[in-house]
């Protein structure tokens, strides 16, 4: 059926597409808008017949045509945005077209990765041109660089290009593309693309700043959602960081640790470029940490140089104290000395301690670190280093449950309690007389919030095995929690029944 009507599909897009590009050259907007709404279902058609309707496209000449002409079409639409106002209605489904087109790409390469082999190195100059380089200046907008950067990720990342450690196991395809990959990821290009991404599209936007300052919970939740790293600027650009990290860290390595050495000592608080560009660099550091293991002395910087800046309180200094924090809790787990923890629950209590840091700073920076302080299967995790600060930090905790407002975040802050109750087992017992008291109030303002309610049902498990005997003062909480959770007939059992189960 596809190979029947492909012919006519693609000589339809071609004359709504010519079409519409001379109507815009004529400024004629209304018959432009028309021509433009065909285009668009031209393309729809084409995608779903390419991507779907051929076993082994790369033996059509029409497919491989159309896919060959995408890029040419890409480019005359994007020139075509410039003459376009942005309130125009015309504007918006150019967009739409455009992002079209690259989920034409994204979607073939997701399919049939070998037949996608000879567009690898046409959709590599593209995407790094127009994302990288001044080729994309006034005429990109965030969701076609995001489209960019998934297709760059893909081509770097996809499995049928990568050769195996025995070369002569590898498929002629696999090392067709793997040689592709490699001529096109040069010194200089990956260099300019780590650069780039650091530099330009790691820096906070003063969007960001300002949201964070009115809304530092709702910022929080933001930047932390599932699988927005396929649609959101930020987490796509960290996730395409990572992964030409990964894949390319002997070359890259050298010229991250020549970013960090060239910001060793203090910041110039005027400066507010500078502390961006420094908080954009450590993000880099952090994401990048398993990599780093061989080449940083983490101790050493963390002593010599990321504690004081924790201490620094300048208010322009908020985004490097948070970052700073951050990058603690990435690196934690992968090098980090025992006897230095100490001196980082001093710090965290500090930050705590500051009522217009906790209300300002990132929450998740301070969460996230205790979360990675106090994971269970931590062996380098001491309970005596803990408990001089367990009192301290379990009632600012408490405190900061009580003061944050949304759903996630309070899900949070009871994750890390959970975390602390079971670290220090019965040792918790003289402090936990508030939440005990203030549970059951939560547990009623969650009713409509299951998964909130997951997440006390988890801290009541780990109070319970605190508490021991002593628990059963809770029963008359406790019982009818359980009743819920393990009622099938009631609906909120499908969230809470295995939890339930395990508190009973």
């Amino acid at each position: 059926l596809a190979s029947g009507i492909y012919s006519f599909a693609c000589s339809l897009w071609n004359h709504h597409t010519d079409t519409f590009l001379q109507q815009v050259c004529s400024g004629d907007e209304a018959a432009a808008t028309n021509s433009l709404e065909r285009t668009l279902l031209s393309l729809k058609v084409l995608r779903k017949l390419t991507v779907h309707g051929f076993v082994e496209p790369h033996w059509s000449v029409e497919v491989m045509g159309f896919l060959h002409a995408v890029f040419e079409r890409l480019k005359q639409f994007l020139e075509c945005s410039r003459s376009i106002r942005a309130e125009n209605v015309c504007r918006d489904r150019l967009e739409k077209t455009i992002i079209l087109f690259t989920k034409v790409l994204l979607d073939f390469l997701d399919q049939h990765p070998f037949s996608f082999t000879p567009l690898i190195q046409k959709s590599l100059e593209f995407a790094v041109s127009y994302v990288f380089t001044e080729a994309g200046e006034g005429i990109v907008f965030e969701r076609f660089i995001v489209q960019c950067m998934n297709l760059i990720k893909m081509i770097v990342k996809n499995y049928a290009y990568k050769p195996s450690k025995n070369i002569e196991d590898s498929s002629p395809e696999t090392l067709e593309a793997h040689k592709i990959k490699t001529a096109f990821f040069t010194y200089p290009t990956l260099m300019e693309i780590c650069r780039r991404l650091v530099t330009h599209y790691f820096l906070l936007t003063k969007e960001e700043l300002t949201m964070w300052e009115e809304d530092p919970e709702g910022f929080t939740v933001e930047e932390t959602g599932g699988d927005s790293w396929k649609y959101s600027l930020r987490p796509c650009t960290e996730v395409l960081f990572i992964d030409i990290f990964h894949e390319y860290n002997q070359t890259l390595t050298p010229v991250l640790l020549e970013m960090v050495h060239s910001l060793q000592g203090s910041t110039n608080m005027e400066d507010a470029n500078a502390i961006l560009i420094k908080d954009a660099v450590y993000n880099a550091v952090g994401l990048a940490a398993y990599e780093l293991f061989d080449s940083v002395d983490f101790d050493q910087w963390f002593k010599n140089q990321l504690l004081a800046e924790l201490q620094v309180s300048h208010n322009r200094y908020k985004p490097i104290r948070r970052r700073v924090i951050w990058l603690i809790g990435q690196w934690i787990s992968v090098k980090f000395k025992s006897d230095l923890r100490p001196m980082l629950y001093e710090a965290i209590r500090n930050l705590l301690q500051d009522q217009d840091l906790v209300s300002r700073i990132h929450l998740q920076s301070v969460l996230f670190f205790l979360n990675d302080c106090l994971p269970v299967d931590d062996f380098e995790f001491r309970t005596d280093q803990f408990l001089p600060y367990l009192e301290s930090m379990f009632t600012l905790l408490f405190q900061l449950l009580q003061e944050v407002t949304q759903c996630d975040t309070k899900m949070h802050v009871l994750h890390v309690l959970s975390c602390v109750i079971e670290r220090v087992n019965i040792q918790i017992r003289p402090y936990v007389g508030c939440l005990v008291q203030y549970l059951p109030l939560l547990w009623k303002q969650s009713e409509e919030h299951n998964m909130l309610l997951c997440a006390i049902l988890t801290t009541l498990i780990h109070l319970v095995q605190g508490l021991g005997a002593d628990s059963k003062n809770l029963y008359p909480f406790l019982l009818p929690v359980i009743q819920l959770s393990t009622d099938v007939s009631q609906p909120p059992h499908v969230y809470l029944l295995e939890d339930g189960l395990e508190l009973w």
